[in-house]
């Protein structure tokens, strides 16, 4: 069977602009609904996809987190050279650490910060994360279970080099989150690995922005974009840009 790769998503509304970014292993589907959502209420969104991602295993483990990273600074690019004069950037995940990242190099209006990391992940859970990507793909190619099962046995044994880059971009990142002074709001999970319930305070107490909200929900867990609070967190999110000094 074959599977069709995910694509970008750019939802044209107003002068206000959005970036938002998915997951390690995700794909725009991560924060697809919160893309029409945000539209609907007249905001400008783009979301591209990191390379490798939603495609087949192979292709996911010969990119790394450089060439992820590049993909979440041409998004950035992308509306700027579209016209949007002001963006605001929100991601999930490793979304959310690119968007604190970007906010640390370039300018932005506000920044959203769901469910980031902010400490080094072990490699073995960074590899669990790419073994369950490979058995999900290969089930949705409707593969049978000795198939499945040779082929991630040979899958187990190939090079995971760009494990070790995903450590230190999360890292670096943590390193420059007292440069950013835009206004934030970080966004968790209660039902998340502790790490990441941890890593939402770490940000919020590095970051210099004078305007910032730490927001947590009981109900929810890694993905909060598609978890059950998850309207609530779209309204979070549109509150927040709506209360951030637009110049439209």
């Amino acid at each position: 069977m074959k599977i069709v790769a995910p694509k970008p998503f750019m939802y044209e509304g107003g002068k206000r602009a959005v970036l938002l970014l998915h997951g390690f292993t995700g794909t725009t589907s991560d924060v697809k609904r919160l893309g029409q959502f945000l539209h609907e209420r007249g905001y400008t969104c783009f979301a591209p996809v990191y390379k490798g991602h939603g495609q087949d295993p192979l292709g996911l483990i010969s990119t790394d987190a450089q060439d992820w990273w590049q993909d979440a600074v041409n998004g950035y690019n992308h509306l700027k050279k579209s016209g949007y004069e002001e963006v605001a950037v929100a991601g999930v995940s490793l979304g959310g650490v690119f968007s604190l990242r970007i906010s640390s190099f370039f300018p932005v209006k506000g920044v959203v910060s769901m469910s980031a990391p902010a400490q080094k992940k072990s490699k073995d859970d960074l590899f669990k994360r790419i073994i369950q990507y490979a058995e999900r793909f290969k089930k949705f190619e409707k593969k049978d279970e000795a198939s499945i099962a040779s082929e991630m046995e040979d899958f187990n044994k190939l090079p995971m080099d760009s494990l070790s880059e995903l450590q230190d971009i999360i890292v670096d990142t943590r390193e420059r989150l007292s440069i950013i002074q835009a206004p934030a709001l970080i966004l968790r999970g209660m039902k998340d690995d502790d790490m990441y319930i941890d890593s939402a305070d770490v940000i919020y107490n590095s970051i210099h922005s004078e305007q910032k909200t730490l927001k947590s929900y009981e109900n929810s867990g890694h993905i909060i974009t598609t978890g059950p609070e998850r309207e609530s967190v779209f309204e979070e999110v549109f509150q927040f840009l709506e209360g951030l000094d637009w110049k439209e």
